[in-house]
Parts: C-alpha cells; structure tokens; sequence
C-alpha cells in the first residue's frame, strides 16, 4: 500500500511510511512525513518559508482501500512567514481545517452525482454530512475557478421545488456546444432574476446574443432592461402548452353544457384525443377522433385552430411566419371561442417576440431548456428534496454546472 501511495503521490516533498492497522482492525493508518531538506509552505501566500513549531498529530481520511478505512497522520508544521506572520503549512493532500483528504473529497463528489447522497454514504462507511462537505467544497471550487465569458446563448425557466407554490428560478447557458446551469436563484421573482446579472457583471450580459424565456412579464422587463441587445425568443413550448390549456377549457365548458342540455355526451373521454399529436395517437384514439369530427362543436373548431398554428413553426422566413400568425389571429378572433381568442390576443401582443425564432434560424428553443428543468427534477426525486435552499443549490450546481474539478495529489487513473 505505501508503494502504491508514494506512486501515484504528484507532490515530492512528502513521504509515506508505516502503514498498519488500527486498533479496532477496521481502519488503516498511515504515517505521512517530510522528506529531508524540503522547506514548508505558507497558507497564506503559498510561498516556502521556515518552519516555526510542530502541532499535534492530525488525522487525514483518505479513499478506502479493499474495504478497509483509511487515515494519513501527519504533524502540521507552523512556518514563520516574513509576509503572513506564523500560520499553518499548506499540504497538498488537504485543505483548511477539512477532515478528509481532497482525493476523498471528489471521490465522494463524483459518486454523489450518480447515487443519491445517503446512498454514497452508506457505500463507503461515512456519513451524510461527510457527503455534503465534499459536495460542498468541490462546487465552491468550481464556482470560484468557472469561466464565464463565453456565453452566448441563455435559457431562463422556472421549477416547483417544494408544496406551496415554491419556486426556483433556473438559468441555463444553451449554446450549441455547451449547456450547463449557471444561476439558481430561491423563488421565482424580479429580484432573483436579477441576482444573475448582479453575479456576471455589465461587461459579460453585453455579449449575450440569445435569450429564451417563457412570457411571464418581469423575466420579459430585466430581459429588455439587462440585455437590450440580444435576440429575446419565446420559449415555443409554454406556447403550445397554453394553447392546449385553452383547448381543454372550451372541451370541459362544452361538456358540462351539454350533460346540463340532456344531449348526448359526445366529448365524453376525448380529452386526450383533442390535445395529443397526430402522431402520438393510439389506433382507438385515432378512431374516436375521426368520429369526433363529424361534429360541429366549439372544441372540434378550438382543435381545428390549434391544429392550424402547428404549421406556424414550419416557416423559415420571419416574413411569411408574420403573415401566416397576423392571419391565423383574425381567423380565432372572429371564431367566437373566448378561450381561443385570448390566446390570440396574447400571440399579437408578443408578436415580435415569436418572430425571434426565425431570425435565429430555429437554433434556440426551449427544449434544451424542459430536458436541463427535467434532470434537475430527477436530481431533486433522487433524494426525495432537500429540507434547506442551501442543500438544493449545490445539488443543482453538482449535477447540472459542468463545473471545474480541482487537481489531486493522487492519480489512480
């Protein structure tokens, strides 16, 4: 084992020496020494400097080895350093006053991301808090070293976290080659939203070229306020959604009125007939709709319009795509079908908006966007949630941050 360890060790001013066993024969102890002539480094300024005294032994757990615990003992020297006074050697297998060694620490990290953390712990015969700690301390590594001047493209949506209409305001980073969660802010408001900007600076939210968004009122304000000069494009899918929303309230109304009317109940199991795709129907389904349409009701004219706006995103040109929406709104208009006429009064309104998405050429939707909203949603069932915002915030920023990790002493692989 110390062969092994002195190996892989990256850092040549320490040895390993005199591995044994522990008193309870659970645990292996390893002696870590100075080697001759090597100097000390300060904590502070990470520069050698002379050693000033000896603190007591200290206990490093480090990853387990064939079943077995695994603890490096070690002597903190104290430096006398001419810049920082007197303070605590740096080593390279540690950091501060953590108890377990960095390889561990991103050992654990790394396995936190696959298992949920209580699983991890029971793994390798630690605890949940010890867990937390190397999350903890890797994320805040990778927020520290992360880079973020080459965003080009945003992504802005909103999650349930917890009962009681409890949001988190989620922002994503979408280009093409990169997609990763940048921002998670508690509750969804101007205020959180605007955390964000606060965090990147005037400088980096200048070179934004692309924003996708939902089309609640303050994301759309601090999207104008904050990045005037980039590209605002609508987020497709809680457009579809809100329509479909409208197609189920003309069905429901027309339902009630007609069990209220003694007619028969001809809408009677066509929910889903009414608001899956044509593709997605089951053979019964297709049957039941092609019934369905034989009628003249309200909700057989909502499906027809709704129908019709699927060919909106077939357009390539933002021209022809402004012509076919200013037509396709002063058909639902005139169509007498409440529901549907206040979604037709809300796409006038974000006209230009919509339009983005051609001028982007289709790049950016809002699908990169719900699979980024769904892994954070499998990251927080993984654990059946999280009791505090601070636990919740680093498992996003874990999962989903495509941070940095920092560089061990050890290589294993």
């Amino acid at each position: 084992m110390i062969t092994i360890l002195n190996h892989c060790h990256r850092h040549r001013g320490f040895v390993y020496q005199h591995a044994r066993f522990a008193a309870d024969k659970k645990s292996i102890e390893v002696d870590v020494r100075p080697r001759e002539g090597s100097a000390a480094v300060c904590s502070g300024c990470h520069q050698p400097a002379p050693g000033y005294d000896h603190l007591p032994q200290r206990c490093f757990e480090f990853i387990p080895l064939w079943g077995f615990l695994v603890f490096l003992l070690y002597r903190m020297r104290r430096v006398d350093c001419r810049n920082c006074g007197v303070l605590v050697e740096e080593v390279p297998w540690g950091d501060g006053k953590h108890q377990l060694a960095r390889a561990y620490m991103l050992f654990l990290a790394r396995w936190a991301r696959k298992l949920s953390w209580k699983e991890t712990a029971e793994a390798f015969h630690t605890s949940w808090d010890q867990v937390c700690d190397a999350v903890e301390y890797v994320v805040g590594w990778g927020l520290e070293h992360r880079t973020l001047e080459s965003i080009r493209a945003l992504g802005v949506d909103e999650i349930q976290y917890a009962k009681g209409h409890k949001y988190l305001t989620l922002v994503y980073q979408i280009d093409s080659g990169l997609t990763r969660l940048l921002w998670v802010g508690k509750e969804r408001t101007l205020e959180s939203f605007q955390g964000f900007f606060a965090v990147i600076g005037e400088q980096l939210a200048a070179q934004i070229e692309f924003v996708c968004s939902d089309m609640w009122q303050p994301y759309l304000d601090v999207i104008h306020q904050k990045c005037s000069q980039a590209l605002h494009i609508l987020d497709r899918f809680h457009i579809v959604a809100k329509m479909n929303k409208a197609l189920d309230e003309v069905r429901a109304a027309e339902s009630r009125k007609m069990a209220q009317e003694g007619h028969p109940p001809l809408l009677k199991k066509s929910r889903w007939c009414v608001l899956k795709r044509k593709q997605n129907l089951t053979p019964q389904q297709k049957f039941r709709l092609r019934d369905l349409l034989r009628y003249n009701l309200q909700t057989v004219r909502a499906y027809l319009l709704k129908e019709d706006f699927q060919q909106f995103w077939e357009y390539t040109s933002p021209t022809w795509a402004g012509m076919f929406l200013d037509f396709w709104c002063y058909q639902t208009l005139r169509s007498r079908i409440e529901p549907m006429k206040k979604i037709a009064r809300t796409l006038r309104t974000h006209r230009t908006l919509l339009l983005n998405y051609f001028k982007a050429r289709k790049q950016f939707s809002s699908g990169v966007i719900e699979g980024l909203n769904n892994k954070a949603k499998v990251t927080m069932r993984r654990s059946y949630g999280f009791r505090t915002f601070r636990i919740l915030e680093l498992a996003l920023y874990h999962s989903l941050g495509k941070l940095p990790e920092p560089e061990l002493t050890h290589e294993f692989f």
